[in-house]
């Protein structure tokens, strides 16, 4: 019978709390700092997945966190433990995702003593990468601060946290009476927008010619699909995302424009410019154009949507800030339009989602050499998917391609970069989205090269029996950096970007999964559906083109002018230099 005097260990005090979170789940690498903590989560249910490395555990985590829109948790073990996950940690922080990175550490007891794993100041590594770092300085004050962590992590503008847990914190036991009550757990604010805020949006929305909304992650969610629709349909706004918030609008909605980066083709097709652009829970920086004007124009009028009210008016101006949330705003704005006696949008709408198709129609035809073009490779796997999966797309140009052709029918739903840019985030999310959502096929496009960071991590999905099929687009080449090389330098050039000999699908094989080699279009619908009813682990790697350039490279790359001096600066904006 437990009393106030029992005794209870730093680790099942962390369970608790977790418990009383509803963490149900976590993502880890086994390390002898945490047994204490790895009991109490058997203990109390929570399930653990563990992984071969730190920062495919950490991935997992945030995946888990994205889809799902609850905490992720990851647990990983003290030194090089916690060094393996720091990529982890910084991508989920650039991209606002919520999750908890419990990390180990040596005795406090044994500071300065050159313990083993020791020497690192964990903490002051992990702030300028996490949204709140912290290590626990006493076993009864562990279910306080970890709910100072949870609540930190999931409140504002989400994003990932670090508690450091000593193992003598962890491991000593403390009366149940001297531990701190873990206190708002389970804290959930979500603001909404000021009613003069909503006015306001109403009368730019009535003075708009060409308005479109652009959502990103912290739209990607149910309640916001949920809001958007009946408005949109009802205003006629034409809506376009960032890769998270694909889903918002059904497949084949007529309102549907697909990726926002196709804004910045209706010049090319003769077509004008949004003049109001709603950023609904999108950030502003490269993937909306950075400071270029080519998605967001420099003469539009811009209201945006942020958690953050720090992030408002990031690159640019704009004419409306709303601190609040994404679905919260929509159906204030919902009622306040409900007599709205707008313009006529449709034509504009049309005008607007033209774009997708238009794109589309850019790809040629099958080639009659036998190259596989990968915009046809990534088609054929999208639609043998279908729009019910989950996908999680990794790579350089790869995944730009798997982008373009994927269509998912909720949001959150398609993971892949952020402003990390970080490759080798495809075994993870992979495996966190997998277990988030059981009952969906789950999907992973990836390149070649991003394929070799996390390789290690098929043996991970064996061993959880999970039916992620993965789909490796292999050029033989490192496509985004080689293309690069000879956009600058000539079609001839290229240094370090050549990984020919590969076969990952021996790789897989060896590890247990249903693996296939593709040379042929023909091949790439009838081995998906092998994989996908495999019932186990599953690779598909097609064989692509290599000489094939993804338009986002070339846009990327920032072509400097015949005769021009400027200085051309790969994925970053050209510095001009005067001329002479």
């Amino acid at each position: 019978m437990e009393t106030s005097q029992t005794r209870v260990t730093g680790g099942e005090l962390v369970a608790r709390t977790l418990k009383a979170a509803g963490v149900t789940r976590v993502f880890a690498l086994h390390g002898g700092h945490h047994e204490a903590l790895f009991k109490g989560c058997v203990d109390h249910d929570i399930a653990i997945t563990d992984f071969r490395h730190e920062a495919a555990a950490g991935h997992a985590a945030d995946a888990y966190a994205r889809t799902t829109g609850r905490l992720g948790v990851c647990i990983i073990t003290a030194g090089p433990g916690y060094a393996n996950a720091t990529a982890a940690i910084a991508n989920a922080h650039l991209d606002g995702s919520p999750v908890l990175f419990i990390i180990g550490a040596p005795p406090l007891r044994e500071v300065e003593t050159n313990p083993l794993q020791g020497g690192i100041d964990q903490i002051a590594m992990a702030r300028p990468v996490s949204k709140w770092a912290l290590s626990i300085p006493a076993t009864e004050r562990i279910p306080d601060l970890t709910a100072m962590a949870i609540r930190r992590a999931v409140t504002g503008r989400p994003g990932p946290v670090v508690l450091e847990l000593p193992i003598d914190i962890l491991h000593q036991s403390v009366p149940l009476s001297q531990a701190t009550p873990p206190a708002g757990v389970n804290v959930r604010p979500r603001p909404a927008p000021a009613p003069s805020e909503t006015q306001a949006l109403v009368d730019l929305l009535a003075a708009a010619q060409r308005p479109v909304i652009i959502a990103g992650l912290e739209a990607a969610n149910d309640a916001t699909a949920t809001a958007i629709r009946p408005l949109v349909e009802r205003l006629r706004i034409p809506v376009f995302v960032k890769s998270q918030a694909a889903g918002l609008l059904p497949p084949g909605h007529p309102l549907d424009g697909g990726a926002a980066s196709g804004l910045g083709v209706l010049p090319m097709l003769g077509l004008p410019r949004p003049d109001l652009v709603i950023l609904l829970g999108a950030r502003m920086g490269l993937l909306l154009g950075g400071r270029s004007g080519a998605i967001v124009p420099h003469d539009a009028r811009v209201a945006q949507v942020a958690l953050d009210a720090g992030e408002i008016g990031r690159i640019r101006d704009v004419d409306l800030a709303i601190a609040a949330a994404a679905a919260e705003t929509l159906s204030a704005l919902d009622t306040a339009t409900a007599g709205f006696a707008g313009q006529d949008w449709s034509g504009w709408a049309a005008q607007a989602t033209s774009v997708r198709a238009a794109m589309a129609a850019m790809v040629p035809p099958p080639s009659e050499t036998g190259k596989i073009h990968p915009a046809h490779a990534a088609a054929a796997v999208a639609q043998a998917a279908g729009t019910e999966a989950v996908f999680v797309l990794d790579g350089g140009e790869a995944a730009s391609w798997a982008g373009g052709a994927v269509r998912v029918d909720a949001p959150a739903r398609v993971l892949s970069h952020g402003y990390l840019g970080c490759l080798g985030i495809g075994p993870g999310f992979a495996i966190g989205a997998q277990l988030a959502h059981p009952d969906r096929r789950l999907v992973q496009v990836t390149g070649d090269g991003a394929m070799g960071f996390h390789v290690q991590e098929f043996d991970t999905m064996v061993r959880h029996r999970l039916p992620i099929v993965t789909v490796v687009l292999n050029n033989e080449v490192w496509g985004m950096s080689i293309h690069g090389q000879q956009l600058m330098y000539g079609a001839n050039y290229n240094v370090i970007t050549q990984i020919a000999g590969t076969h990952y699908a021996d790789i897989a094989a060896a590890f247990g999964c249903h693996a296939e080699r593709v040379t042929t279009l023909a091949g790439v619908g009838p081995a998906m559906e092998r994989a996908l009813s495999a019932g186990r682990p599953a690779l598909v790697e097609i064989m692509v083109d290599a000489d094939i350039v993804h338009p986002v490279t070339v846009s990327m790359l920032g072509q400097v002018a015949e005769g021009s001096r400027d200085v051309m600066i790969p994925y970053y904006e050209n510095i001009p230099q005067a001329a002479v």
